[in-house]
């Protein structure tokens, strides 16, 4: 394998770009890891976004996309670090002229967890098998119009209620009472093995609940250097790789961001792809679009669901 080289004989020593939450460190030391067992040799440099400075303001009322990646983005271009990683669900699918998205890796599970206080759970829904199995007009936490119009589609009883933080910070303020129930991506909550036995987790199946497109995912980021592209390019995983792909590409088309009320997950069942979809107009689950399709490809599945997208939306005028 090429490893990156400084001038000389000596190998580079490889700048990391990562926000500095838990969740993102622990993102940034397992590639750093992963790249260590390759003799490439690494170091971390904690950059702050917007979405983390803006920490009181709902996605749905922010302008633009990129909220957590524009300044790692710009730390890339300007040669303050040589590559950064992502939370793939909060990478645009447009990259700037100069850089590339040369590997996805480590696909964890995809699945939204519901994260409840014990007081608020409703046990006869729950026995039910019912998705949100919280009491009537619980307070439930998140900000997603994503989540808010797929609670307001299953439950529009229940109260919506912002939440930003990271995942400790928004698990504690469910413990402090702030809320009765919140949504998170289990992938964070299994990365960061936290301790939740004092409250209820339920993992919401995907075709119950649809998550963000490519979530669970890694992405790297790097400038167009072929030498960087090749030493990183190593760590992509192919199958995972093309399920995520075509989750973005939909996204891509849509041109949607963090305000787009929209879940895809593809994923490979038996001989076949199954892809899980939900598309609505805003955060209440207007002209929601529901789809549950097969294919024999990520990529066949995906332009499946394209068309059915086109013919809703020319339906609906």
């Amino acid at each position: 394998m090429n490893h990156p080289s400084s001038t000389g004989s000596e190998p580079r020593i490889l700048r990391i770009g990562t926000r500095g939450s838990d969740l993102a460190l622990w993102q940034a030391h397992t590639v750093q890891s992963l790249l260590q067992q390759q003799g490439i040799s690494t170091e971390i440099t904690i950059i702050k976004t917007r979405g983390d400075r803006i920490d009181d303001v709902p996605f749905s009322k922010l302008e633009g996309k990129g909220f957590f990646t524009k300044e790692l983005e710009d730390a890339q271009l300007e040669g303050r670090v040589d590559f950064a990683v992502h939370s793939l669900k909060d990478l645009t699918t447009d990259q700037p002229a100069g850089l590339t998205l040369t590997a996805m890796i480590g696909r964890e599970d995809p699945r939204e967890a519901l994260l409840i206080r014990p007081g608020c759970v409703d046990e006869a829904a729950r026995e039910r098998g019912e998705v949100l199995p919280v009491k009537q007009g619980a307070k439930l936490g998140t900000s997603a119009a994503r989540r808010q119009a797929q609670v307001k589609l299953i439950r529009p009883d229940i109260e919506i209620l912002d939440l930003r933080g990271n995942v400790p910070t928004r698990v504690s303020k469910l413990r402090e009472g702030r809320y009765d129930a919140i949504l998170l991506a289990r992938a964070g909550v299994v990365r960061l093995e936290l301790d939740l036995s004092d409250l209820v987790v339920l993992p919401l199946a995907v075709e119950a609940f649809v998550p963000a497109p490519a979530q669970g995912m890694l992405g790297i980021q790097c400038r167009e250097e072929t030498e960087l592209v090749q030493a990183l390019q190593s760590l992509h995983c192919p199958d995972d790789g093309a399920c995520v792909a075509a989750e973005r590409m939909l996204l891509n088309r849509l041109d949607g961001g963090c305000q787009l009320p929209f879940g895809v997950n593809v994923c490979a069942a038996d001989e076949i792809f199954r892809l899980e979809l939900l598309l609505a107009d805003d955060a209440e689950g207007s002209n929601a679009l529901r789809l549950s399709l097969n294919g024999d490809s990520p990529e066949a599945v995906a332009e499946s669901a394209w068309t059915r997208i086109q013919e809703h939306r020319s339906e609906a005028g």
